[in-house]
């Protein structure tokens, strides 16, 4: 008894001593918000203020010391998320996650990211300021990676430290550009329609812009002084532990538009869902210069910022700037393709992608005149015809170091419009308002134009010429509205207006958002931050009233069982809103799933299908087939001797979705809420091991929104009748020039990206029930409410 005793003590203690350990490593690994530090390159001391949700307000007597101090704390923060950023265009993930990531390592390896990136640099202005400020910012980054503290995840996976130079800045804003592109998935999908069924399958699809009738309205200054390949590229973006930009909104009300006559800006851009975030805020102040901005982890200026003077913001454009293209081999000689000239020989490169515990592979790119061979990037496309990828990103200079600079360091509203025009690629919508009264809107990337006739959706042709892009286009045939008369500036990823009666071609969302709206910024001219606030999540939409009425017209209401018509009653008085406590939304989306895969999956097959979902073709089809009642998609091509109609696919599909919800969510139709299947979690990479899913995921909450709204909390369609959110606002800000000093914004989790930090999600619950918080410019007020880091020079 005597030695079992003293068998439990000696265990008690080793319990006590490991629990002491563990805590005091977690306190270790929390990040520094308060006390001292030294650094070194610091020309005088810094201060850093920490407000309540952990936002850094930088203080400065210069800016290279603020973008040092800049640096630092974003990497005590953001350091794993940085380091995964850094990783993916030049296609080392393998290098830390093993051969489960090469696959999108030898994708974003071949695509040609750091190469371009290398000429981008080699073209530098060494004395430049961006470069200078860029060099601070990564010397604060190496300070942290050199003296601060390792973050859990390099200790879990194995990461060896490397230093962070301009490069990787290069190649983020590589990798980020790229995730815009649409084509890469529709493309090949529209492609093979044509080929297996003929066009008369696609003009139903409304690729041609049938489908984008409300576009935006393009307007030159109103004079007036106010003084004041498909599916493997769906793939790996989806596995990819940084999502990718998706969507947006933005609007901005000029002053005859707002209840003060001052500029209100809101901006909200939709990025898939990740944890950490994606944007990093921050503040800074010098002699010389302040702004409040949301900064890409690794990047040294923000893509989103507002001082006392201008806000800006963006959206996606959606224009097409990805072109594919069959290329023809010589016969006999697979090294040689054909051009207008005769033949020319694919340019190689050969690139090593090491691999986590096993051989590294070489990989061998060939590149045609038009860019790199996509066949042996992707494992589905054969080897008999060459596909080329002709990228705007890596066939155009790249300026998008000066033009981040410039957007955040512009001095009035031409330098401003002067930095949208260095973004080739991707294609934005750069929205901006100021202090004096001034709004405006400008469409960036180096627009392009083909002869007439040459569908930019398929796969072109690469050898004879006849497809290939004829010009480019000056910036100012760009789309773009300052000033216009009534009174507001918007972008919902919508088509712009034609310019020179061209309609640039791209992959524009459905109108929903932007007839939204439109519709709510017309029917009034007093607009205030608090009505700002409300309309950003705002869960409407009108089209989806306007859909349901077209479904339920084609049904009869005689072949519908008691349960079945009071499930019909609750979508007829559905106002289009999609709240927690909604059951029309359940209702609405499982037939709408049904209704689509009931009319498309028989031509195009399962994986086609679910692909087809998921781009912006698949999405501007469901409010427009419905209205089509002689497409050729109707008809089920593997029932022999039956032709279905519009009546009987409808009908089956509402019968089959009322079934598969009453197994669902059981037969009281009262209990099919929108919330009880509407969720969502934020995932972390390593959130995916079922035993790190606690500590790293934050979530899962019931989620109000949907598709299409403001309130874009997306989803994709699955059998299962849950949506799980892949992705929506990043972040929600309104900037208000009658009050600047307070402005809202509200993000997804939290600042920090440290699981230790109490700033790792505390913004969660306010962002999913509709809140703000402030994004503080006022000393006084900062300094009271906030922690102090001191930054001293390192002698």
């Amino acid at each position: 008894m005597r030695r079992f005793k003293k068998f439990l003590l000696v265990l008690l203690v080793l319990i006590v001593v490991l629990a002491i350990a563990l805590f005091a490593y977690i306190f270790h690994l929390k990040p520094k918000y308060e006390g001292e530090l030294q650094l070194k390159n610091l020309e005088k001391e810094t201060t850093v203020y920490f407000d309540e949700y952990g936002v850094p307000h930088i203080y400065a007597d210069s800016e290279k010391d603020a973008m040092t101090a800049l640096g630092y704390v974003h990497a005590q923060e953001r350091l794993w998320q940085m380091e995964l950023l850094r990783r993916i265009a030049p296609g080392k993930l393998s290098e830390i996650f093993g051969s489960v990531a090469l696959k999108n390592d030898k994708f974003f390896a071949g695509i040609g990211i750091e190469e371009a990136s290398a000429k981008a640099i080699a073209k530098l202005d060494k004395n430049s300021e961006s470069y200078k400020f860029t060099q601070a910012y990564l010397d604060g980054i190496n300070q942290y990676l050199e003296e601060g503290t390792t973050p859990i995840e390099f200790t879990l996976v194995g990461v060896k430290k490397e230093k962070f130079t301009i490069k990787d800045v290069y190649n983020i804003f590589g990798y980020m550009s790229f995730s815009f592109a649409m084509a890469q998935k529709t493309d090949p999908l529209l492609t093979d329609i044509k080929n297996k069924y003929g066009v008369e399958y696609l003009k139903d699809l409304g690729i041609e812009g049938e489908f984008n009738t409300t576009q935006i309205k393009s307007s030159k200054e109103n004079i007036e002084d106010y003084t004041a390949v498909s599916k493997s590229i769906t793939a790996l973006l989806d596995k990819s532990p940084i999502p990718p930009f998706i969507g947006s909104n933005s609007w901005v009300a000029g002053p005859h538009k707002t209840k003060s006559g001052k500029v209100i800006f809101a901006n909200d851009p939709h990025i898939g869902f990740s944890q950490p975030a994606t944007w990093y805020e921050a503040h800074i102040v010098t002699p010389k210069h302040e702004l409040y901005g949301c900064y890409l982890a690794g990047t040294p200026f923000p893509l989103l910022a507002h001082n006392r003077d201008y806000a800006y913001g963006l959206t996606m454009f959606e224009n097409d700037d990805i072109d594919f293209y069959q290329e023809k081999n010589k016969i006999g000689d697979s090294n040689q393709y054909q051009t207008p000239e005769g033949f020319a020989k694919y340019e190689i490169r050969k690139k090593t992608i090491k691999i986590k515990d096993t051989s590294d592979v070489v990989l061998t790119v060939k590149s045609s005149r038009h860019g790199p061979i996509m066949n042996d990037l992707l494992d589905r496309l054969d080897r008999k015809n060459p596909i080329a990828m002709l990228w705007t990103y890596t066939n155009q200079p790249i300026q998008i170091l000066d033009a981040a600079y410039g957007l955040s360091h512009a001095k009035n509203r031409d330098e401003f419009k002067k930095a949208v025009s260095l973004i080739a690629a991707p294609g934005l919508n750069v929205m901006y308002g100021d202090a004096k009264g001034n709004v405006g809107w400008w469409a960036s990337g180096k627009l392009y134009k083909h002869d007439k006739g040459v569908n930019t959706h398929l796969i072109l042709d690469g050898s004879s010429g006849k497809d290939d892009i004829k010009e480019y286009l000056d910036f100012s045939k760009n789309p773009s509205a300052e000033n216009p008369e009534w009174g507001y500036v918007y972008s919902a990823n919508n088509q712009p207006e034609a310019i020179d009666g061209f309609l640039y071609p791209g992959y524009y969302l459905p109108e929903d958002r932007a007839k939204r709206i439109s519709g709510l910024m017309d029917a009034k001219s007093d607009w205030d931050k608090e009505a700002f606030g409300k309309m950003i999540y705002d869960n409407t939409s009108d089209v989806s009233v306007e859909t349901v009425q077209n479904l339920i017209s084609n049904i009869d209401p005689n072949a519908l069982s008691v349960s079945e018509k009071e499930a019909v009653n609750v979508l007829k008085s559905w106002k289009g809103t999609n709240n927690l406590e909604d059951v029309a939304p359940t209702i609405y989306n499982k037939w709408v799933y049904l209704y689509l895969k009931n009319t498309f999956e028989d031509e195009m097959g399962e994986d086609n299908f679910n692909m087809f979902l998921g781009v912006s073709v698949g999405k501007q089809v469901v409010a427009n087939q419905i209205k089509n009642e002689n497409s050729v998609w109707w008809d089920n091509i593997k029932t022999k001797n039956i032709k279905e109609t519009r009546k009987d696919i409808v009908s089956k599909s509402f019968h089959e979705a009322f079934s598969d919800l009453q197994k669902q969510l059981g037969n009281t139709i009262a209990d099919w809420k929108w919330g009880e299947v509407h969720t969502v979690e934020y995932e972390h990479p390593l959130g995916k091991v079922a035993a790190l899913r606690g500590l790293f995921n934050v979530g899962p909450f019931a989620s109000p929104g949907s598709n299409e709204v403001i309130n874009n909390l997306f989803f994709g369609f699955t059998n299962e009748g849950k949506y799980y959110v892949k992705g929506g606002p990043s972040t929600r800000r309104i900037v208000d020039f009658s009050d600047i000093e307070n402005s809202w914004s509200i993000l997804p989790t939290g600042q920090s990206g440290n699981p230790f930090s109490k700033h790792y999600s505390d913004q969660a619950e306010m962002y999913n029930t509709g809140k703000f918080r402030k994004m503080k410019l006022n000393k006084e007020e900062i300094i009271k409410t906030s922690t102090k880091l001191v930054l001293k020079p390192k002698k």
